[in-house]
């Protein structure tokens, strides 16, 4: 299965349009929060999408999930976890939900780590990054006991040292 994340999009529009005409081939979009748009715009057409802190739409959730096979992909944006500190309290969500892959944004840093057996995936920010020059998303490549997460700029191109792959 594969999963588009992306986040921190905080009202951009076309760039929506475009990443998801350009993978169009991806089982599931997911959108971290702080898209700073409507739950029905055109543009969050076809995402599973959470509230972030900057979002005012109260249609959104705090959170959401993502079966990806016989496993759960769990979706926040971060800012309830306190996940510009740590990951700790995010951590122990996804062993209350049970998650095997959690998704989140916040804190628009990039990347994608093992922690407990869980993967976290945060696919940085497509308007404002933090830590790096590259507007990110991500795509989660999930098989029954391996992942990969490729990272992109906003314009498509892979961003090489962000890729990894994880044994589940």
């Amino acid at each position: 299965m594969r999963v588009l994340i992306l986040s921190d999009s905080h009202g951009l529009t076309e760039e929506l349009h475009t990443i998801k005409n350009r993978h169009k081939d991806v089982d599931a979009f997911v959108h971290c929060g702080d898209s700073e748009l409507q739950a029905d715009s055109s543009e969050m057409e076809g995402f599973l999408a959470v509230r972030g802190n900057c979002d005012y739409d109260e249609r959104y959730k705090n959170e959401e999930t993502l079966h990806i096979g016989e496993d759960l992909l769990y979706v926040t944006h971060g800012h309830l976890y306190n996940v510009k500190m740590t990951l700790m309290n995010l951590t122990y969500r996804a062993k209350e939900r049970d998650a095997k892959v959690v998704c989140f944004g916040h804190s628009h840093i990039a990347g994608a780590e093992k922690i407990d057996g869980t993967l976290f995936i945060n696919p940085g920010s497509i308007r404002l990054p933090n830590r790096r020059k590259e507007r990110t998303y991500a795509i989660l490549q999930y098989e029954e006991n391996k992942a990969t997460v490729n990272f992109y700029d906003h314009e498509g191109n892979e961003v090489k040292d962000l890729t990894n792959s994880f044994s589940l």
